[in-house]
């Protein structure tokens, strides 16, 4: 019993430093973003004069943020649906035993080696919105190809720039739902497809109704993971468009607002906010994790 406690005890103080970390880097700093929310801390000096919710109030009066909202609702909708549909499709030609298959995996996974700065330098030049005689980039590509139609403005465009923004960031996530994806489809048994097989299924029917249901909680992973990191996005927007109203979002508002602007208390009221966005995907499914493992 004595020997129980004493490593119960050593097993404790081992991880105590992680603790007392996460206690005062994580979860310390969020309860100081918070109450700076709630200051009129605006200018270089601290202000910690009480305010309530004067600057979430004000906040979701402001236009600009209503804009920010939206250009994240549909960043987030292109960039997972894009993600799902390429990273399943990808898992899907290395489920047939393609040939190559180490290289061609590797292939996928390796945009998810480089950050999001480099890609989008890339990608800036990729989706050069110039048109006429400074054509390049994609747009030179489908000018050379004869296929005009598709030259378009990219980021630039009117109303939907956004959208485009979401294109190399796909490219450079496809690898991992990919990943996910091809696991989940290994660790369905094949016995379930031959005897669909057997009973007369076709290869759409086989998919529709066993190999798709048994891959919603990769799916609900995926999704969960990708539409945190959507609503982060800050350093693929500024290397591909820099910093345009038409592109803005939560992430660049809250930059602008808090260290070019010193107004910190609305600079806090943004980050509580995108806070509060990613916990309303991740602990719902932390619980629907938690119930659905088998009791030991």
């Amino acid at each position: 019993m004595m020997r129980y406690r004493r490593e119960k005890w050593q097993s404790f103080l081992l991880v105590l430093p992680s603790i007392i970390a996460v206690a005062v880097f994580v979860y310390g700093f969020i309860a100081w973003t918070m109450r700076v929310s709630t200051s009129a801390w605006k200018g270089l000096l601290p202000d910690y004069t009480w305010v309530g919710f004067k600057n979430y109030i004000d906040l979701f009066s402001d236009q600009r943020f209503m804009v920010d909202i939206r250009n994240t609702f549909i960043f987030t909708v292109v960039f997972m649906v894009g993600c799902l549909v390429v990273g399943f499709f990808n898992a899907y030609l290395l489920d047939q035993g393609l040939r190559g298959e180490n290289f061609f995996r590797s292939l996928f996974l390796f945009p998810m080696a480089i950050s999001y700065i480099v890609t989008g330098v890339v990608w800036r030049w990729l989706m050069n919105p110039a048109l006429g005689s400074r054509l390049s980039g994609l747009n030179l590509l489908f000018d050379k190809l004869g296929l005009d139609f598709l030259i378009n403005k990219w980021h630039t465009t009117p109303g939907w720039g956004i959208a485009f923004i979401a294109i190399p960031a796909i490219w450079q996530m496809s690898g991992y739902t990919m990943a996910l994806y091809l696991a989940g489809l290994r660790a369905i048994p094949e016995e379930l497809r031959e005897a669909a097989r057997v009973d007369g299924a076709s290869e759409f029917q086989i998919y529709r109704h066993i190999i798709f249901p048994l891959l919603r909680p990769v799916t609900l992973s995926a999704m969960v993971i990708l539409g945190h990191m959507s609503l982060k996005v800050f350093d693929l927007i500024l290397a591909v468009a820099g910093k345009q109203l038409s592109l803005d979002v939560p992430a660049i508002y809250m930059w602008q607002t808090t260290f070019d602007g010193y107004f910190f208390g609305r600079g806090g009221a943004i980050s509580i906010f995108l806070l509060l966005s990613v916990a309303v995907l991740i602990i719902p499914y932390l619980i629907y994790t938690l119930k659905s493992e088998p009791e030991i």
